[in-house]
């Protein structure tokens, strides 16, 4: 609980969580875990999306500079997202499943929302002097305006991936983990380490939800874990003490 003069815990709204196909079903087979996987980064555009919207209201105009960033450090978070699963994982699911198109459906959706994320990049970057011209209820009322779509999007994707399972066969045999993991390493660049690694690392709640069973996600090497959650968030800090969680994956009070 906040007193009055602490801002208040992050709590997720507007948009509700979306829950892992492994944490509903107990199920571990590499369907069931890619599809979660998506989810737990998912939640991170979500919580991304929801410390914005919480925080915009309220903050200080001295603030705004830096809330500017890293509200372009979200958009650039989803529009990388996506062009990686465009340009790199689909094509493979294609491949392996011999279904020419079989993602379509989800590129359908990137759509949907395409032009609600170029008008709030667009607004962002015309923001000249943000401590005077940001304006809180105008960004908002961006988002508000693609809100929608977005998340019809993140909750229908996992679920597609899913149902990929109905493409294995004997004679088909294929690991969505173990793809999603070899074209993942595609979408790592020094600039997306930087300047977008952090808002999607350091958005992911890991110890309270669903019992802390992704508490060691992703799967990489703890000295890595802990350079890409601790380190790298130091440059440009200024721009991520708005994000909705700690270092830890704990959920933290906000800016304002």
């Amino acid at each position: 609980m906040s007193t009055a003069n602490e801002p208040p815990f992050y709590e997720d709204t507007p948009l509700e969580l979306l829950s892992s196909p492994a944490f509903l079903t107990g199920k571990r087979d590499t369907f069931t875990m890619g599809a979660s996987h998506m989810t737990i980064s998912h939640n991170s555009l979500i919580r991304g999306f929801n410390s914005i919207y919480q925080q915009a209201p309220r903050l200080l105009a001295s603030d705004y500079k830096d809330f500017s960033g890293y509200c372009f450090a979200w958009h650039r978070c989803v529009e990388q997202h996506h062009m990686h699963e465009e340009v790199n994982y689909f094509p493979e699911i294609e491949r392996v499943t011999g279904q020419k198109g079989v993602m379509d459906g989800e590129v359908e959706q990137h759509a949907a929302f395409h032009a609600g994320l170029k008008t709030l990049k667009d607004y962002l970057t015309s923001l000249k002097n943000p401590a005077s011209d940001f304006q809180p209820k105008r960004l908002l009322e961006i988002m508000d305006s693609f809100s929608e779509p977005l998340y019809a999007h993140l909750a229908a994707e996992p679920q597609a991936l899913l149902a990929l399972s109905r493409f294995a066969s004997p004679e088909r045999q294929f690991d969505l983990v173990k793809i999603e993991q070899e074209q993942g390493k595609k979408a790592v660049t020094f600039d997306f380490a930087l300047n977008t690694l952090p808002i999607f690392m350091n958005n992911m709640e890991l110890v309270e939800f669903e019992e802390g069973m992704w508490k060691d996600h992703p799967a990489v090497p703890p000295a890595v874990r802990w350079i890409m959650k601790k380190v790298i968030p130091m440059w440009n800090w200024r721009i991520w003490r708005f994000m909705s969680c700690d270092s830890d994956g704990k959920r933290k009070r906000l800016v304002a």
